[in-house]
């Protein structure tokens, strides 16, 4: 599993889809490709390898339709090639799959005892042969997607397409994120799915996001949504104010040099809401939560997190109990989940995670909504499945992170924490105001301090031409 690309509306889908696909490739994959009806049918073309290996089977190729489906692929089931790559189809309908189908022994089993010609060695291939076999009994893509829903156990986003219906889409998301992108115009001239808003930025700052078990349908200039059982849902639309670019390059040889780059303004970013440039002091709203309230009460705190983010979190560990001296807790999200920790009910839970969706924190969080903690997300995407979660919110603000090695994310949240324990101190009458001025006037002069060590960047490097040589290094 990996991108998703969905695109319906006046734009060559060809193109639209391609470079969405584009946007992702910082993801990782072994395979790509598209699907899109031209003149009544569904032109499928994949790739194995690079999405360069895609572009170039398809850039002499004519799409006339208005509709498509694109995947980039990280082999989960079956091998990298391009025969297990998406889209899927079958008979009529194409598909795009992120998750797993924990059932699809049985599913298989079922559709070859009904003759059905399995041509790939995924369990997404599954998916769309059973909304092939109920569209041809009810003629209804809609229809045919919510009634496969209970035959499947697992967690899975998909985006579908029928071949009859050029001007239709339909998505469900159990799982892996899946975004619904809207015209920037507000004319319901043209939509995305995607499982990244990067993926449409350039086009659009609107988006909805979906929750575990709903369903969007685009048809004709409209989208609605349901939930599981058919009932039509009224969503909330998000802004997104990230620049677009901070998607592009801008003459730098690589996503990651331009982001560490771009700290100084980032961390500026992430600190702006929370402390007030007068007085040098941290704010107690902007919170989302009654933190006065909430930071008074608690016993401990609770770090979950992933990856670069556990690293962070590492720190405010460090922060909170010489600051506060409120007992802390770090945890690898994906270990808390399995560990039957004990969550006590005056607990402070705070997850971190750049996208919001990664998946291990965002069960972590959901275990300890259980157990009654108090919840703090910390996140780059407001809206995203952690943040909706959550009571209490912080953003880094930091813009678009496509670098797979985290920086101006992972400095963003630095500044945050920074600002939570101060905040926390503060609420429970232990920080004193000389020594809030204080810190809060290091904390400001942070950017330009960065953008000092960035002005050295010719010396590192000549240090790293120095340093290459060597093998391994003891500090």
């Amino acid at each position: 599993m990996c991108g998703i690309v969905g695109y319906l509306g006046t734009q060559n889908p060809k193109t639209v889809i391609i470079d969405g696909l584009k946007k992702l490739e910082y993801r990782g994959y072994d395979s790509a490709g598209v699907a899109i009806i031209h003149d009544g049918k569904t032109k499928r073309i994949r790739a194995q390898g690079k999405l360069k290996a895609l572009e170039d089977k398809v850039q002499n190729e004519a799409f006339n339709g208005h509709v498509g489906i694109g995947h980039t692929r990280w082999a989960t089931h079956g091998a990298p090639n391009e025969r297990n790559a998406h889209p899927h189809q079958v008979g009529e309908i194409s598909l795009v799959h992120n998750g797993i189908i924990e059932n699809y022994l049985e599913i298989k089993e079922e559709l070859l005892a009904q003759g059905a010609v399995i041509t790939s060695d995924t369990d997404s291939e599954l998916v769309a042969h059973l909304i092939w076999n109920e569209i041809q009994k009810n003629q209804n893509l809609l229809k045919s997607v919510h009634n496969i829903l209970t035959k499947i156990i697992g967690a899975f986003s998909i985006v579908v397409l029928w071949e009859k219906s050029p001007h239709e889409l339909v998505a469900f998301k159990d799982g892996p994120p899946l975004i619904v992108g809207l015209s920037k115009d507000k004319s319901n001239s043209e939509f995305f799915i995607v499982s990244d808003v990067q993926a449409a930025l350039v086009h659009t700052n609107r988006f909805v996001y979906l929750n575990d078990r709903e369903i969007v349908h685009i048809k004709d200039h409209t989208v609605s949504y349901y939930n599981a059982q058919g009932e039509k849902l009224q969503k909330e639309e998000s802004i997104l104010d990230w620049s677009t670019d901070l998607a592009e390059k801008m003459g730098f040889e690589h996503y990651m040099l331009k982001e560490i780059y771009e700290q100084p303004r980032s961390v500026a970013n992430a600190m702006a809401p929370y402390v007030d440039t007068d007085t040098h002091s941290v704010k107690l709203t902007n919170i989302g939560f009654e933190a006065e309230t909430v930071f008074k009460k608690i016993d401990r705190v609770i770090f979950v997190a992933c990856g670069t983010s556990f690293y962070a979190a590492m720190i405010g560990k460090y922060l909170i109990e010489q600051i506060c001296r409120v007992p802390v807790d770090t945890d690898v999200a994906s270990e808390f989940r399995y560990r039957r920790p004990v969550i006590p009910k005056n607990s402070l839970v705070i997850s971190i995670s750049q996208s919001g969706e990664t998946a291990d924190t965002l069960a972590a969080v959901r275990l300890a909504k259980e157990h009654g903690a108090e919840l703090l997300s910390i996140t780059n995407v407001a809206h995203s499945s952690i943040d909706r979660e959550a009571t209490g919110h912080m953003y880094m603000n930091s813009g678009v992170e496509i670098g797979v090695a985290s920086t101006k994310a992972f400095t963003s949240t630095l500044a945050l924490l920074n600002i939570l324990a101060l905040q926390i101190s503060k609420a429970r009458g232990s920080l004193a105001p000389v020594s809030e001025k204080q810190y809060v006037q290091n904390l400001l002069a942070v950017p330009s301090q960065l953008e000092v060590v960035l002005a050295y960047d010719k010396y590192f490097s000549e240090a790293a031409e120095k340093l290459k040589q060597y093998k391994g290094f003891l500090f």
